[in-house]
């Protein structure tokens, strides 16, 4: 039997043991731009702001794409999956997505047992 998560249209994300769930970011195109995780209220912080707001693991608290470097993300459409542990956010970024100054966080391709830049 389903779960009610699985089927019903009420936002109940199921958070982990650390209370995230994954958050995917694609721009409008739909090409990946980064990876990361959100909390219950770095959710609700995106929801009720349109601009993407996560948990860092490494710095240990909310941070709001872009707060330093300009480069917010304006959401346009947030999904999350069949068991609502994932979140699927779709935003136009204002710059770069990857911290290192690339347009998205994966930049490499895995060739064997190494990395080559790709674009």
């Amino acid at each position: 039997m389903a779960d009610h998560r699985d089927t019903g249209l009420t936002l109940d994300p199921k958070y982990d043991a650390a209370g995230l769930v994954t958050a995917v970011v694609v721009d409008p195109l739909g090409n990946p731009l980064m990876v990361a995780h959100m909390n219950d209220a770095a959710l609700r912080l995106t929801i009720d702001s349109g601009e993407a707001h996560f948990w860092s693991r490494s710095r240990g608290r909310l941070w709001k794409k872009g707060e330093t470097s300009g480069n917010v993300m304006r959401v346009i459409d947030l999904r999350i999956d069949c068991d609502q542990d994932a979140i699927w956010v779709v935003a136009e970024p204002a710059g770069p997505a990857c911290h290192t100054g690339a347009t998205s966080c994966f930049f490499r391709r895995i060739d064997g047992d190494r990395l080559v830049p790709v674009e």
